[in-house]
């Protein structure tokens, strides 16, 4: 007994002297690159980054290997650009808004612009990056783009005018807030992961936010009812250590600039599709019903928020940045995409 305990130990003691790991090791030669992501693994800025991660080992034959971080594991939201830019990863996808005021020419893709879809959103997103090549970038390289859906309302109880929405207290943060503001709602601000609780207490009656939620948090178990409004998106940036890009060889880096508009592409309708499905899913399984303002109500929201572009034309003229030449390529490309992604 004490010879197979002796073999036992030695054994193990071998395997993990040698290194051993759960994780594939990386290959001899091959490039190794950590990824962090701050949401949950099954939400679409996570799925995102595990197809990119899968085509980039495929595409580079296997000479580039991606470990992803999801949730927060290696780097959270609010960090997650300094944590790249440092080194602390290699890759990070990170959320504009959440850093206001660092970014701001490129903020005008977040005002209301009446996208109907993330894909719209987010090849307009890129294509506006391209062109304008914003200073606000210049300490990574920027891999891809992409937004969310256009929020709309969830809530607890029906919201079929601005009359239902007057006083209502809803999640909602930064630009969403001030949106929700402009309606006659009252704007509660806090992180997603404290909205069930403060739903089930009733802090807030509903929530703005785009609708895939309802179905990957389960929002549809206590929010009874949707209301579109097709109201801001919220961008997403996925940006590299300048450094470690410098480093890899010219075959790798090609492979990377050919996915970024690809991926933003591919993000937008992965996200459509799902919203799609969320709301199906809401409908036939929990019995949301879904409701828009009257025509006449509609028409009047674009007045009610006019405030928020008046307030970057301004901010942007003060930095002599050309905000109203952003804001009309962004309208035209708008136009222009809604008509090839749109609903």
């Amino acid at each position: 007994m004490k010879q197979k305990i002796f073999t036992t130990l030695f054994v193990v003691a071998i395997i993990f002297g040698a290194g051993f790991s759960l994780t594939e090791p990386a290959a001899a030669g091959q490039i190794e690159l950590r990824y962090a992501n701050f949401p949950p693994a099954p939400t679409f800025p996570c799925v995102q980054m595990e197809r990119w991660a899968k085509e980039v080992e495929k595409r580079t034959d296997g000479k580039v290997k991606v470990n992803t971080f999801p949730g927060g594991t290696l780097l959270g939201a609010k960090n997650m650009l300094d944590g790249v830019v440092s080194g602390i990863a290699d890759i990070g996808c990170f959320c504009p808004p959440y850093l206001p005021g660092r970014f701001p020419l490129m903020e005008g893709i977040d005002l209301p612009a009446k996208f109907t879809c993330a894909t719209a959103a987010s090849v307009t997103l890129w294509d506006l990056f391209q062109k304008y090549q914003p200073q606000s970038y210049s300490k990574v390289k920027v891999l891809t783009m992409f937004t969310c859906a256009p929020a709309n309302i969830m809530s607890k109880v029906a919201v079929k005018n601005f009359a239902d929405l007057k006083n209502l207290e809803i999640r909602g943060t930064g630009i969403s807030g001030r949106y929700l503001e402009a309606l006659g709602a009252i704007p509660v601000a806090m992180p997603m992961s404290s909205v069930p609780e403060s739903l089930q207490k009733g802090v807030v009656k509903g929530l703005f936010s785009s609708l895939e939620v309802m179905k990957d948090f389960k929002f549809a178990d206590l929010c009874g009812h949707i209301t579109i409004t097709n109201g801001p998106t919220t961008s997403f940036a996925v940006v590299m250590n300048k450094a470690k890009w410098n480093s890899l060889p010219a075959d790798v880096k090609k492979v990377f600039d050919d996915l970024s508009r690809e991926q933003a592409i591919w993000t937008g309708q992965y996200e459509d599709q799902h919203v799609t499905e969320a709301i199906a899913w809401s409908k036939s399984e929990r019995g949301v019903g879904v409701y828009h303002f009257p025509d006449a109500e509609a028409q009047q929201i674009s007045g009610k928020v006019q405030f928020m572009t008046d307030d970057y034309l301004k901010k942007t003229a003060a930095a002599k940045l050309p905000g109203k030449e952003f804001l009309a390529d962004r309208d035209a490309l708008q136009a222009k995409y809604e008509k090839e992604y749109g609903k």
